[in-house]
């Protein structure tokens, strides 16, 4: 699972900047204009005659496809780009739960990037998706930070084995769009660094990202930008981070506070006003110099491990980029549902054995919708559309019917959409089955704001109402950036298909998946609630006067769903497959017993690798096709000091297997992946004990369990006035003690509860128990000796 791979730079003959020497060389003034951007998108150059001179060198969008200005990067350039294979969204590539694939599509990134002359691309986005509302969740890869870290980790490997460099996006707990330059994030500790912080974590300390771009929100009333703690002491000191930290584009509030919080480079341009900023607090004595020096030799260092490339770009084969980009967004898509129809045959309507019979309804197979609203759009090399691709894989003409228009908001019952409604219900009447393509238009997801609800246009549901009134075999294709509520009309459709934002290939893609060609393998990556209110977030986003409170705490995602008991419409890591699969043998066994595993220093930042517990699932292809599954293990921990999930992710498998095949899997889970952060003591914690350990298809769909007890760390809290009686108890120095005086000091039962309650402080001043201040103070040396 982990990405192992070392990031390999290209060499090449060219120019050489030495770092040092150019550093030593500086005036103060050409040192701060280092720490800003000559333009929108290129760093400040440095020229001087005789020598020295520092290139500036370009960075771009985006995420899942280069978004490089065709004309001057003196703007934001939405819309005018050169043509760039646009590769599925991270939604998609989020649900194909395979880090090996996403290496590859980060190696064809990396290889636009470079012929394109850009130093960094702007991505990935590993934001987890705490809302389904999040307007920009198409460009987050899941809910959970293990696929977001593992599969983060995967691109960045890919990217950066080309010579290029990522900037691995928004650093952090950037989770809505409303009001996402100000808004505060207001979260503690202990879930920050469970699930808002723990993916970047993976991918830096996996992968090692050129650059960590900075989000514009606060946290905790602290932007993120002049957030010391967050860039320096956590990002730095913690993970061993040793790239460059970049702003987001106008992320910037005090310049000079973030220069000193570890803010390497602001983005765009500020034409100079806030290099002169610096240069003015480092002449008062309010901001030393070393710390320029740090962050300018930190620009001077991208500028040099990017010259290789520059100087020999290379090119790349649009066409083979277009075939992986098809051949992802077929892996992203995620049979939701497939079952058997009354009648007429009696089986599930998917595969699709031709064209014969087949209409397809719905202007998303004509006119797709392929990526998501923002920066991240790209201007595709080609773009497929599903309906083409079905007549050519099929070499039948399918008859079509728009059914509805794509463009823009829900109009009610206009008399076009009337029209066109009317002539699709006519065309699926006698049908053999009908393809329905319902999704999202732009208008309702897109980076900048956030959705109000779920739900799919009203005219679009009516028009899949009114086929399935004349023809029961439906199958729903799905194009979304995030998930949509399926459960007022998933009953009309026996089959129902998500291809999310496929890309540019993603109409042949979810036609490769509709006619058999690929055996769909893609999974959840977020939950499909049914309903908005159920959401975690629910009451807590987007917030309000400012402020958004966390207070789901960890409980996110499928956390929560499973801690409630809650139904969902879909569970975390579902998908079906048009073959099966069976289970047998999940065991666990622990590796090692002893305790300290997880860090213990106070840092919070050290873990510890070595595999702690083995977990081994035997899994049998039971039908009769080649196909892929993923086997999902999760960590529960029945009794703890603190609240823990039900369940969580901590590693998974992908693997394909030929019909009748068996294959034993082996996934190991280390100390970190049972531990949790302590709040009080501010470290990683493996508290010993038993822990369920499950082998499933989804967070649902568990196939076995076993129970493993594992030593762990000493977590006894130093006793303290404060302490309660019950805590004190619990010691294990003088609990005994303690209990012998309660109970002596004519403290009955019945109290008990009561006074277990009360500080010891408070006890010793009512002369409860025999203790006084005094005899205290000598109770509480012994304990903490």
């Amino acid at each position: 699972m982990s990405v192992e791979e070392s990031v390999e730079e290209p060499t090449a003959q060219g120019r050489v900047l030495d770092v040092e020497h150019v550093l030593a060389g500086l005036t103060l003034e050409e040192k701060a204009s280092l720490l800003s951007g000559l333009d929108f998108w290129t760093t400040q150059p440095i020229d001087r005659d005789g020598g020295g001179a520092v290139p500036g060198v370009m960075v771009t969008d985006g995420p899942h496809g280069l978004r490089k200005q065709a004309d001057s990067p003196d703007h934001i350039g939405l819309g005018n780009s050169v043509p760039a294979t646009c590769f599925p969204t991270a939604a998609t590539l989020g649900s194909t739960w395979d880090p090996a694939l996403l290496r590859r599509v980060g190696e064809a990134l990396g290889r636009e990037t470079r012929a394109n002359d850009v130093a960094v691309l702007l991505g990935p986005g590993i934001n987890i998706k705490r809302s389904p509302l999040n307007g920009r969740n198409f460009e987050y890869l899941s809910e959970d930070p293990v696929i977001a870290g593992e599969l983060g980790a995967a691109l960045v490997a890919g990217i950066q084995s080309q010579g290029v460099g990522t900037s691995l996006k928004h650093f952090a707990a950037n989770n809505q769009e409303a009001d996402r330059m100000r808004v505060s994030a207001d979260v503690d500790e202990r879930t920050l660094r469970e699930i808002y912080l723990a993916g970047f974590e993976r991918v830096v300390e996996r992968a090692q990202p050129w650059t960590v771009m900075c989000s514009y929100n606060k946290i905790n009333d602290v932007y993120a930008s002049q957030n010391h703690w967050l860039l320096t002491e956590v990002l730095r000191d913690e993970w061993g981070f040793t790239g460059l930290v970049m702003s987001d584009w106008g992320a910037v509030r005090d310049r000079v506070a973030a220069v000193a919080a570890g803010l390497d480079l602001e983005m765009p341009a500020s034409g100079g006003r806030t290099d002169a900023e610096v240069v003015a607090a480092v002449r008062a004595g309010e901001l030393d110099e070393a710390v320029v020096d740090v962050a300018a030799r930190r620009v001077l260092r991208l500028v040099a491990r990017s010259l290789p490339a520059l100087d020999a770009p290379g090119t790349y084969d649009a066409e083979a980029h277009h075939a992986l980009a098809r051949e992802t967004a077929a892996a992203g898509v995620v049979l939701l549902k497939n079952t058997p129809v009354d009648g007429r045959g009696g089986g599930p309507l998917l595969p699709l054995a031709s064209g014969d019979g087949v209409a397809v309804v719905g202007e998303l197979a004509r006119t797709p919708r392929y990526q998501g609203a923002g920066s991240s759009q790209v201007n595709p090399t080609r773009l497929d559309d599903a309906l083409t691709a079905l007549r050519t894989a099929t070499g039948a003409e399918v008859p079509f019917a728009a059914g509805y228009t794509v463009d823009g908001a829900d109009r009610g019952s206009g008399t076009d959409d009337d029209a066109l409604r009317a002539e699709a219900v006519e065309l699926a009447r006698t049908a053999g089955t009908v393809l329905v393509f319902l999704g999202l238009p732009a208008s309702y997801e897109s980076e900048g704001f956030d959705r109000t609800h779920l739900d799919l246009p009203a005219q679009q549901v009516a028009l899949l109402e009114a086929v399935a009134a004349v023809n029961p075999r439906v199958v729903v294709v799905l194009a979304n950036g995030s998930a949509v509520s399926v459960a007022p009309w998933q009953d009309l459709a026996p089959a129902v298909v998500e291809g999310w934002l496929g890309g540019q290939a993603g109409g042949s893609g979810v036609v490769d998946v509709l006619l058999g060609a690929v055996n769909p393998a893609g999974r959840l990556a977020e939950t499909l609630p049914l309903r908005l209110v159920d959401n975690p977030s629910y009451g807590n986003f987007p917030g309000e006067l400012g402020h958004v409170r966390y207070g789901e705490g960890v409980l996110v995602g499928y956390r929560w769903y499973d801690a409630r008991e809650l139904d969902v419409a879909y569970p975390f890591g579902h998908g079906l497959s048009y073959t099966t699969f069976a289970y047998d043998g999940v065991a666990a066994e622990v590796l090692s017993t002893d305790g300290g595993g997880a860090d213990t220093s106070g840092s919070g930042g050290g873990t510890d690798g070595a595999a702690r517990v083995r977990v081994r699932a035997t899994v049998t292809n039971t039908g009769d096709r080649a196909g892929a599954e993923v086997v999902q293990v999760y960590v529960g921990d029945p009794v703890s000091q603190v609240q823990r999930p039900e369940r969580e992710l901590k590693a998974f498998a992908k693997i394909h297997l030929a019909p009748g095949e068996s294959r034993e899997v082996t996934l190991d889970l280390t100390a970190r992946d049972l531990s949790y952060w302590h709040p009080v003591l501010r470290r990683w914690v493996l508290e010993g004990g038993e822990f369920v350990v499950s082998a499933g298809a989804s967070s649902r769909d568990l196939r076995g369990s076993a129970t493993v007890v594992v030593d762990g760390d000493d977590v006894r809290l130093p006793l303290g006035p404060l302490s309660t009686v019950a805590e004190a108890i619990d010691h294990p120095v003088v609990g005994a003690r303690v209990d012998a005086l309660v109970h002596g000091g004519a403290v009955g039962d019945d109290l008990l509860a009561m006074v277990g309650d009360m500080p010891l402080a408070v006890v010793a001043d009512f002369g409860l128990a025999g203790l006084d201040r005094a005899a205290l103070a000598t109770l509480l040396t012994e304990a903490n000796a």
